[in-house]
């Protein structure tokens, strides 16, 4: 009965979370009256924000959890992004998908050669990948979209669509009862109208991933495996485990991963491929990863945090974000309750202070200014990870190199 009730917690906990997020912002909706914190708009634009993120992360998740550190991951998803308009424009939407892939786990070989063959430090690996692959897909774009309709040394030709979901009948009757504006479960409807309504087929794909990345690294031998060499190498070669190739592999199918998330932006958040778009979402990602505590679930909150905050601030921007100091300082209030609770008493004081300057400019301004309001998700992504540092803990072998027979 225990083995079950250890299962199916970690479910319940998450549902119950998400329910429980979703009642806070009916709330903050209501008492701000800024009406596009949850609608169906920004919940489907959240989606489009967080997949890249999250697929980048999880591909850290994998090269991490085998011991390799992976900073090369904005490289690779830059690589991901040339994949899916070259081969997405001469070949297909799915091509393009493939092709990202392909692209991906190039940048992977080559960071897995250079870390776990050759031993080469893996951040010096990961920085020299993310400013090599930069520089050849700028060569390659100008060598194979110049004089191409639309194409030229920055931006691909347009780009076919991998295909979307939308359930009309079910998607009108949400849209009803989301425009009544319901508490709470106008929201509901907010979200499960996202969900059937032009839900595109790559966003499907990535939560398919994140669920099978769990189910393979925590539910099967070869996971139990893989982790172990991220934990502890000497003693899983010991036990007869090949350590080398389950990095290799790992660090494969991360760069692949990354390529993917690259392919994401060219094909769903854009039309095509351009220079540039990227923009650092590799290294959130690996930020997303770490605030996770290397798991799924926790890559999926954190991608989620960011991704939320980016779409807040691209919608109704300086509104929605004036808001979410509301909730922030509400968040902190309690968080310094929790220290007091906890005796910590300078640090709840100095949260406690924090929280009065955010109410106190909530109050003072009715709509935040536009150059705050894009550097809003790095904030929030900052302060989430400084308070949530206490509790992480990294595979215990996680960048270290390893040679073969070290186990003496």
């Amino acid at each position: 009965m225990s083995a079950v009730t250890t299962r199916r917690l970690p479910r319940l906990w998450w549902l119950g979370a998400a329910v429980l997020v979703l009642l806070a912002i009916s709330v903050l909706r209501v008492v701000t009256g800024a009406e596009d914190l949850a609608s169906s708009g920004t919940v489907r634009a959240t989606l489009i924000a967080l997949v890249p993120i999250m697929l980048a992360g999880l591909g850290g998740l994998w090269s991490e959890r085998a011991g390799v550190v992976n900073i090369g991951l904005e490289g690779m998803m830059v690589l991901g992004t040339y994949g899916a308009g070259y081969f997405g424009y001469h070949y297909g939407a799915w091509a393009g998908v493939a092709g990202a892939l392909l692209m991906g786990a190039i940048g992977g070989l080559i960071h897995a050669t250079a870390t776990v063959v050759f031993g080469v430090d893996h951040i010096i690996s990961g920085v020299a990948i993310n400013i090599i692959a930069v520089g050849a897909v700028q060569y390659l774009a100008a060598l194979t979209f110049v004089g191409l309709p639309g194409g030229g040394q920055t931006q691909s030709p347009k780009l076919d669509n991998v295909g979307s979901i939308t359930i009309g009948p079910l998607s009108d009757a949400l849209g009803e009862v989301e425009g009544q504006n319901i508490f709470f479960v106008s929201e509901l409807a907010a979200v499960a109208r996202a969900l059937v309504t032009n839900l595109s087929l790559l966003v499907v794909l990535a939560f398919v991933l994140l669920v099978l990345t769990y189910w393979v690294l925590w539910r099967t031998s070869f996971g139990l495996r893989l982790r172990s060499t991220g934990e502890s190498p000497s003693a899983a070669e010991s036990l007869g485990v090949a350590v080398l190739r389950y990095k290799f592999i790992a660090v494969l199918i991360s760069g692949a991963l990354a390529g993917l998330a690259g392919g994401f932006l060219a094909m769903v958040a854009s039309s095509n491929y351009r220079d540039g778009q990227t923009g650092g979402r590799g290294y959130i990602g690996l930020a997303a990863m770490i605030f996770g505590n290397w798991r799924p679930g926790g890559l999926l909150a954190g991608s989620g945090l960011f991704g939320y905050t980016q779409t807040l601030g691209l919608r109704q921007g300086g509104t929605s974000v004036h808001a979410l100091l509301l909730a922030v300082a509400v968040l902190a209030t309690a968080l310094a309750g929790y220290q007091l609770w906890r005796k910590q008493v300078r640090l709840a004081v100095g949260i406690l202070v924090a929280a009065a300057a955010l109410i106190t400019v909530y109050a003072a301004i009715d709509v935040v200014p536009g150059d705050f309001v894009n550097i809003t998700p790095y904030v929030v992504t900052l302060l989430v990870l400084a308070f949530a540092s206490q509790r992480l803990r990294m595979p215990a072998a996680d960048g270290q190199v390893y040679r073969r027979g070290s186990a003496g």
